[in-house]
């Protein structure tokens, strides 16, 4: 069982996303960046912890699912209105080398935000709370990153070609690595 160093915070949609993380401390934050930026903004408003940790499954353009990615940054692509407001939330540089370090088979890339499912980012990675959870820890000034696995193609719209299981598998595989590295 994981026993952190320091005071770190492991944060998922789901619980079922969370059972990799056995002995962290954990947030399962909703589906959907409105969820998880209530969530993860109520969890970081009473005792900030010093590092977050986004896990979670995500869909791909062209990947075979368990694929792992970290987000070099997480793009919000809801927002169409020609406003000016934060669409990037970028990971801490810090923890994203952490990550590469324990995780050298990792693809590096943007992961799009959106509450859509399936082709409306512009990202080779989709996912749900991204930018949600990024940006909350921002905020509070929290260092985060962003670890996706894939189980889907991203435009794939029959959901029992989807791999929830490789993807959710893969996790389970990397995530105790990282939280090791971050002894």
């Amino acid at each position: 069982m994981y026993v952190p160093p320091m005071d770190l915070l492991v944060v998922a949609a789901t619980a079922r996303e969370l059972e990799c993380a056995a002995g962290a401390r954990t947030l399962a934050c909703g589906i959907g960046p409105v969820e998880a930026a209530i969530a993860t903004g109520r969890a970081l408003a009473g005792s900030a912890p010093e590092a977050l940790l986004l896990v979670g499954l995500a869909g791909g353009r062209g990947l075979e699912p368990g694929t792992l990615v970290l987000g070099s940054e997480a793009r919000y692509c809801d927002l169409h209105a020609d406003v000016h407001v934060p669409r990037l939330a970028l990971p801490d540089e810090r923890l994203l080398a952490t990550a590469q370090a324990a995780l050298p088979e990792a693809r590096v890339e943007p992961i799009g935000t959106s509450a859509a499912v399936g082709g409306t980012t512009g990202c080779d990675i989709e996912a749900m709370e991204g930018f949600a959870v990024l940006r909350a820890a921002e905020l509070v000034g929290v260092a985060a990153v962003e670890l996706r696995t894939v189980s889907n193609e991203v435009d794939e719209p029959d959901r029992s070609r989807w791999d929830f299981e490789r993807g959710l598998a893969a996790l389970k595989e990397a995530v105790p690595r990282l939280l090791d590295a971050l002894e």
